[in-house]
């Protein structure tokens, strides 16, 4: 079995999510649907099928955080980094642009892009791995192409 990796803190918040599952919202959710069931006719009933329906994300949720928790394997992160790995934070700017873009090079299954965490399997972390500060790199995305410079590795 192939393992990816996963930093502590992304490992913690995978079994908080799960545990929070688990205990509160299974437990309500099974009562909201005995509390429907109760009102009679379920064929008719709205909040029964509401129910149900939560019930059914919630258990696919627990189903998926139970896969990426066995299929990861926690990487204790060690800088001081002079280059793009994992557990590094990396900014890059735009050149043409000078926008800049600061990630935390994580695994698949704690990426969050919107809140500064990169997976080092999606295209733009595949492409700055092992690159140096001051670096640049093409990135195509959706056909449109921009160069970006590494500016620090932290």
């Amino acid at each position: 079995m192939s393992y990816s990796p996963i930093t502590r803190k992304g490992m913690a918040r995978l079994k908080e999510e799960l545990e929070r599952l688990q205990t509160v919202e299974r437990p309500d959710v099974i009562k909201a649907i005995a509390e429907a069931r109760a009102h009679g006719d379920l064929s008719e009933n709205a909040e029964y099928h509401a129910a149900k329906e939560r019930q059914a994300i919630i258990l696919g949720r627990i189903d998926e955080l139970q896969m990426k928790i066995g299929s990861s394997q926690v990487v204790e992160a060690a800088g001081p980094y002079t280059k793009c790995v994992f557990g590094a934070t990396v900014t890059m700017e735009n050149v043409d642009t000078d926008e800049q873009l600061t990630y935390t090079l994580v695994g698949p299954h704690e990426s969050d892009p919107e809140n500064g965490l990169l997976s080092i399997a999606a295209p733009i972390g595949k492409a700055i791995l092992g690159l140096r500060e001051g670096d640049a790199f093409l990135l195509k995305q959706s056909g449109v192409e921009a160069e970006f410079r590494i500016v620090s590795v932290e």
